[in-house]
Formats: structure tokens, sequence, C-alpha cells
């Protein structure tokens, strides 16, 4: 039997290193499936009872590629058309006002609209690259969504069934497999939705700003500090502050300080009070790791380790801490020999049955003995 048992355990460990090998070149979009799969699932318990877990799941589906992949694109393709209008030329920017600032205030002669053609054609060349390398990455990002919404469909059919066999088969007790489950759940909650609500608010409050200042592309801008929003520590500063800067370049110092007041004491108060009352509380973290879960994860992961790292540290906390307040559940105390032994000679120790003892001294009983006796007498 051990004999088997250790064959066994080697073929599932040899299928389980090629396995690995076939799903790391889209083990970010398999962990972005379990993202979104997670996000959709109190929707899809609701509409399931109505139109049924098959219809709910393909509708969830097409309702995510229009929340997410539609305004993900469009700021791509923005952003590419204006880089190829900066390459060329076309710079919608008041470039004299600005060499001119900084002329009189700095001292300082410099040609900007060179700068920023060489800019915008560094980008384009960056985000082309060669022909074969342009294809490579567009089949391989088809290939990966289209996995990415499979993966979200049988997630959202089977997820709960999944969820339910690992706690059966799991040699924890059912108690302690609900309380390290219900951490999880609470950390990735955290997590997740606390990172997409301060990013929308953010985005929205630095949007109204901008609209307030005169900024040109107000949505755009908009969309923008939304997804860097996702971002701590950086955030929408990389564009009301960059809008600041540009007012006051051109002249419009009013506007421009305006501006940066209201990005600092109004903005910025989104990362300092929101975001410890919807995440940090929320997900029981430390906010120095969710930090570096996020920018670790982006750094391993890509986009989708915004959210997947942070879960990642917070599912290690959470083991951590089931362990340490049910050790002693998990783990019975072994009794001690001595103390065995001790118990075993105790003048409190329960009386034998009498069925093993005679009537008088307590010793057992010696029929053969004494017929032996009596019949040598």
């Amino acid at each position: 039997m051990k004999r088997q048992q250790a064959f066994l355990l080697g073929c599932i460990a040899v299928a389980a290193v090629v396995s690995l090998a076939v799903v790391l070149p889209f083990i970010e979009y398999v962990l972005g499936a379990v993202v979104l799969a997670y996000l959709l699932m109190p929707l899809h318990g609701r509409l399931s009872d109505r139109v049924g877990g098959r219809l709910s799941a393909v509708l969830l589906i097409l309702s995510s590629v229009v929340a997410v992949v539609v305004p993900l694109l469009f700021v791509a393709l923005r952003l590419y058309r204006d880089m190829r209008a900066l390459a060329r030329g076309n710079i919608d920017l008041q470039i004299a006002a600005v060499e001119a600032t900084l002329a009189e205030e700095f001292g300082i002669e410099v040609k900007v609209e060179p700068l920023l053609q060489t800019a915008g054609q560094d980008a384009l060349d960056l985000l082309s690259g060669s022909v074969g390398d342009v294809f490579a990455t567009a089949m391989h990002t088809g290939m990966g969504f289209g996995l990415l919404f499979f993966l979200v469909y049988y997630t959202l059919r089977d997820g709960p069934a999944l969820v339910e066999w690992t706690k059966e088969h799991s040699p924890l007790s059912r108690e302690i497999s609900d309380e390290l489950y219900g951490q999880i759940e609470q950390t990735t909650w955290g997590v997740v939705i606390g990172h997409l609500v301060v990013a929308v608010i953010q985005g929205l409050i630095g949007g109204l700003g901008l609209w307030l200042a005169g900024i040109p592309k107000v949505v755009f801008w908009t969309f923008v500090m939304i997804i860097l929003g996702l971002l701590p520590l950086i955030g929408a500063f990389a564009v009301w502050g960059a809008a600041s800067a540009y007012l006051v370049a051109i002249g419009d110092t009013a506007n421009g300080l305006l501006l940066a007041a209201y990005g600092l004491l109004v903005v910025s108060s989104v990362d300092n009070f929101v975001r410890p009352i919807v995440i940090d509380r929320r997900a029981n973290l430390n906010p120095g790791l969710i930090l570096l879960g996020v920018f670790g994860g982006v750094y391993v992961l890509g986009f989708v380790g915004l959210f997947v790292g942070p879960v990642v540290l917070g599912v290690l906390t959470a083991t951590v801490k089931t362990y340490v307040e049910g050790y002693e559940k998990v783990i019975e105390p072994v009794p001690d020999d001595d103390a065995a032994d001790d118990e075993s000679v105790s003048p409190d120790a329960a009386p034998r049955s009498s069925e093993s003892t005679d009537g008088t001294g307590g010793m057992p009983e010696t029929d053969g003995l004494t017929d032996g006796v009596d019949s040598v007498e």
C-alpha cells in the first residue's frame, strides 16, 4: 500500500509541475478570472434564481465586458492617438506660454515642442515594436481574454461546489475550516472591493476638480485617474499634479494653485481617510502589507497583481492567524508518560470489578490451584 501511495504521489507531483508549465504563460488571466468571478458571485447568486445559472453567468460576463473592457480600450486607444499626434507635432497645448514662463520665472531657454515630439515617438516605438511582436502580443492577449471569460463562466457555475469540496476533504475540522475560509473571504472582499471603490471615488472627485479648473478632455482624464487610483501613493496625483503644473506654466496661476490645493486637501483625503476605512478595517491588513502586495503584485503579475498581491498576503496572514488561534483545536495535547504511570498507581484509582476478585482479600480466584492441592491431600 505504501508503494502504491508513493507512486500516486509521484504521479501527482509530475502532473502538477507539467500543469504549472502549461498554465504559467496565462497565469495573470487565470488569476484575473478568479478575481472577476469572485466579484460577480453575489450578483450571480441573486440573478440565477430568476433566469437560471447559465444565462446568469453569460449576462454577467457581457456586462463585465461593457463595464471593464470598453473603458480600458477607450483609454488605450485615446492614449495611442495622442502619442501619434505628439509625434507628428499636432500638440493641443499652449507651448509658447509654457516656454515664456520657463524663461521668465526660471531663466531656462528650452524648446518644449521638439521634446514632446521625441517623447511621443519614443512612446509609439515602445508600444508598437516590430510587426511580429505586435501580432504575437495581440494573439496572446486575445487568447488570454478568451480564456478569462471561459474561466469566469465555469467558476461562477462550479465555484461554490469546489469550495465545499475543499472543506470536506480538508484535514482540518469543520469549525476551523469555516473560520479560515471566513477570514480569507473577509480579506479578499475588503481588498478587491475596497480598491475599486476608492479608485472610483478618487477619480470622480479629481475629475470634478479638473472640470472646475477648465482642463479639457475631462472625461478621458477622469477614466485615467480611476485607473491610476488603484495604485496607492501615486494614484490620481499623476494627473491633477501635472494639470496644476501646466496651468501655472501657461500663466493661469490662480486656477493652478486652486487645483493643487483641491488635490491635496480633497482628492488626497480619499487615500488618507476613505482607504483605511474601506480597505484596512475590512481586510484586517496592515497598510504596509497592502502597499507591499500592490507593488509586488504589479511587478510579478501586471495589472491583475493590483488585486492578487494584497490578497495573497492576506491569505497568508489569515492562515497564520487561524493556526495560532486554533492551535489547541488542531493539535490535541499528548498525555505525559510519567503522569500516566502515576495515575495508574494512584490510590484514588477506581476499584476493580468484583467479578475478578474473591470475596475476602480481593485476590484473584485460583480454583485450578486449589483443586490441585486438594488432589494431593
